[in-house]
């Protein structure tokens, strides 16, 4: 019958789980629908432990009793999401990315919804994806990322897109990346895997995941699962030289040809990377920009979590 809608799909019933949840109250612009996600697995006899995240408190301190959890949803941006991943990494507790922020950009690499009832069929039905994640090391300080971690163009991007993100949302990013016309470029020196190399632009990134907003691949050929990043390298122009290399990637996907503009970006894989350059850069990785700047080193943590997905895990390579 046409002009209906079905009605959302019911996860089905389980007594035995138990949840932890693990919220941060200052993500995103909206109403993630956490309280009904919440609301729907109690609903269904799971036992649900809520903790909100508060900057007075260490990310591992929350997830001192993870393992006895089946579960942890890490709700909130990419920061948030990556923190957890990273607090948690090899502790072999699934982990749900909930969407709680503005991009979530890890959420939509994962092919997960923003629907809450979705979100909770995924969480019950408990089909993970293994993937690698970053450790970055700035001033003797670690940290992990999931998505990607990058210097110079990339992150002043995110920089700008601050004031921009309560009226605009999602869209803050892209206004903010065309506004990059005349970006500041430098001599950036890498030493990749032991090697080093040099070369004049403005960025670096060292991507695991490789979509960005929508599921369009930043690059071909980038996994989170095989053990290495994608080091991207953004020569002297301006952010939107991505927009062509997003182009010829989707070209790739569907197998329309060889890439028409190969010559805008150079991406090599690495298991570590150490970034510096002539004047100090700013950092951000996953979508959060960072008062350190250049040097970093970034390093491969291989299959370091199990991300609860519909997805298989051919369906997040680029």
């Amino acid at each position: 019958m046409t002009g209906q809608t079905a009605a959302p799909p019911t996860p089905p019933q389980t007594t035995s789980k138990r949840v932890l949840v693990v919220f941060n109250p200052r993500s995103g612009q909206g109403n993630s629908g956490l309280e009904e996600f919440v609301d729907l697995l109690q609903s269904l006899g799971v036992e649900v432990t809520q903790r909100e995240l508060s900057p007075d408190t260490r990310m591992e301190e929350h997830l001192g009793d993870v393992q006895d959890h089946h579960a942890v949803v890490a709700a909130g941006g990419d920061g948030t999401v990556s923190s957890l991943a990273y607090a948690a990494r090899y502790k072999d507790v699934p982990l749900l990315a909930y969407p709680a922020g503005t991009a979530n950009l890890i959420a939509q690499n994962l092919g997960l919804s923003r629907d809450p009832s979705e979100l909770a069929r995924v969480l019950l039905e408990g089909h993970t994806v293994r993937v690698d994640l970053g450790e970055i090391e700035v001033k003797g300080e670690k940290r992990g990322f999931a998505m990607l971690a990058g210097a110079g163009a990339d992150a002043a991007m995110i920089r700008d897109s601050e004031d921009l993100k309560e009226k605009y949302g999602e869209l803050a990013y892209v206004i903010s990346a065309m506004r990059q016309i005349n970006p500041k470029k430098t001599t950036f020196h890498l030493v990749i895997d032991g090697e080093e190399r040099t070369f004049e632009g403005i960025g670096v990134m060292a991507a695991n995941f490789g979509m960005a907003n929508y599921r369009l691949p930043i690059t071909s050929d980038i996994s989170p699962s095989d053990g290495k990043f994608t080091v991207v390298l953004i020569k002297a122009g301006n952010i939107l030289r991505l927009v062509p290399n997003i182009i010829d990637s989707v070209r790739g996907k569907l197998g329309l040809g060889d890439p028409m503009f190969s010559g805008n970006l150079e991406t090599l894989e690495a298991k570590s990377v150490t970034v510096d350059a002539d004047e100090p850069f700013p950092l951000q990785f996953d979508g959060e920009l960072h008062v350190e700047t250049t040097p970093f080193t970034a390093n491969v943590l291989p299959g370091a979590v199990a991300f609860l997905t519909p997805a298989r895990k051919t369906d997040l390579d680029t």
